[in-house]
């Protein structure tokens, strides 16, 4: 990304949420880099250094701001996930993909050799990969150490590091104080005392009563809590030994532009991959300055809408699945016999959830039989079964940051699943900003399209946002059917 300097001061000036995250400032005079936003005075221009991302920021010997927190600057959305390797990379560093991973498995998981992801790596953000590992692992031990009490062995597991010792050393050397400074005033607890509370920021305006409202209609009886201020769900997060099993709960936190994300503590090990679901199903790095500007009279209505990603794709697939013949009420259904007779059971969850909804592989074993006395068809059993073996045995990966045309080719060429289905996935499991189902029936009926290319046609217009312009055009029709 290219920083146009007087640009970037405007933007600092004017305190603008919409743009917090797309640069750090580094301060001179300080020694400081900090977000856009940061409430402390604003530094002279002479004095000022953009940088497009804090591992740029830091290599350049700046050290992180403790009044804003630059590790809680909202992430950024990829505008075609295909096309932008290295940020799709980038995204899943963050998200504590070589926490257990090689740089090897990076590369395959995004389609390319090792030797070229290095290569583009570098030139997208000037910074070698173990540079933005290093970063990042700081930030996030950095974030534990502030807002939890684990012990600091744990918070440099947890972050990545593979000794007490790496992390002290590389944390000394590269913010100048040892990370115990942080917990001046905290005591330290146990792994497993208490519940975690993290904030997730986000750029304004957001429509969290229409997300909320979307999930609520679809919530899965058992996994899901719905209500005016709050989600809620039993999770279960893969690893290469075992599952981990928890709960969380989101609410939103309007006056600080932030999400509060409360975890059970026995998710501790797999914070970074839950803060990322929890940043995908609420599409926190979302830019609806953008979007919004594109759309025009669709966001005039309803500003800061966001296409509501996943927990688990496959979770997404079986819902598209089914959804393709039946009505809301009637998937939320079958979904919630399927996680009652098949999730794993989690224990002491809110709400009086009980169950995950059941993995790729524990579907992936099932006869079609059993998931037909769910009330699903044949086909839709023999589908379904198709799918989870695909996923668990790494065929195809149903999350953002994939190859996005192999991942599309491979489902059109499933039996029992349709273009629409095909659409859904993309748009809520990949994270597909312009995945739009042309031959939906809301669509088609909003759009007074009299087939599924007249839709398309019609929504050309809305490129490459029709993934929000859908969001839309339900929600409208919603409101006409409500009044």
């Amino acid at each position: 990304m290219r920083l146009d300097p007087e640009t970037c001061y405007e933007i600092l000036l004017s305190n603008d949420r919409r743009f917090d995250g797309w640069f750090f400032v580094g301060v001179s005079s300080t020694g400081v880099y900090c977000r856009s936003v940061c409430p402390v005075r604003t530094p002279k221009r002479q004095n000022c250094h953009f940088f497009p991302t804090t591992v740029a920021a830091e290599k350049a010997g700046f050290r992180p701001c403790m009044r804003c927190r630059p590790e809680l600057a909202p992430g950024n959305g990829l505008l075609d996930i295909s096309g932008n390797l290295a940020r799709a990379a980038a995204t899943l560093i963050e998200e504590g993909f070589l926490n257990g991973k090689t740089v090897t498995k990076l590369a395959q998981r995004i389609g390319v050799t090792e030797r070229h992801l290095r290569r583009i790596f570098v030139t997208e953000f000037g910074v070698s990969i173990i540079e933005f590992v290093q970063t990042h692992r700081l930030l996030m031990a950095k974030r534990l150490l502030t807002d939890t009490s684990m012990p600091i062995s744990t918070v440099a597991s947890v972050a990545g590091f593979g000794s007490v010792r790496r992390f002290n050393d590389l944390f000394s050397r590269r913010y100048g104080f040892n990370p115990l400074r942080l917990r001046k005033g905290k005591e330290s607890a146990s792994a497993t005392d208490g519940d975690m509370i993290f904030m997730l920021s986000y750029r304004p305006p957001f429509a969290w009563s229409s997300l909320l409202n979307f999930l609520s209609e679809r919530q899965i009886n058992g996994v899901e809590y719905v209500d005016e201020q709050i989600y809620a769900r039993v999770v279960e997060i893969p690893r290469q030994k075992d599952n981990l099993t928890g709960w969380i709960t989101v609410r939103n936190l309007p006056r600080r532009y932030a999400v509060e994300v409360t975890v059970a503590p026995s998710l501790i090990r797999v914070i970074a991959q839950v803060l990322a679901c929890v940043k995908r199903l609420f599409d926190l790095g979302s830019r609806p300055d953008l979007i919004d500007a594109h759309l025009d009279e669709f966001a005039s209505g309803l500003p800061g809408i966001r296409v509501p990603g996943s927990f688990d794709g496959i979770e997404i697939a079986v819902r598209a699945v089914v959804g393709q013949k039946a009505t809301p009420d009637q998937t939320r259904n079958i979904l919630s016999r399927i996680a009652a007779r098949f999730g794993s059971v989690v224990k002491a969850a809110p709400f009086g959830l009980v169950n995950t909804f059941p993995s790729a592989r524990t579907l992936s074993s099932l006869h079609p039989a059993m998931l037909v006395e769910m009330g699903l068809t044949r086909r839709q059993a023999e589908t379904i079964g198709y799918l989870a073996n695909a996923v668990a045995s790494g065929d195809i990966v149903l999350e953002p940051m994939t190859s996005l045309e192999e991942t599309l080719a491979f489902l059109r060429a499933v039996p029992g699943i349709s273009e629409w289905a095909v659409q859904y996935i993309a748009m809520r499991a990949m994270a597909w900003p312009n995945a739009y189902p042309e031959s939906d029936d809301v669509v088609m009926k909003y759009l007074c399209a009299d087939s599924p290319t007249a839709s398309g046609r019609l929504a050309s217009q809305w490129e490459p946002w029709r993934a929000y312009a859908t969001m839309h055009l339900w929600r409208l029709h919603e409101v006409q059917s409500q009044g």
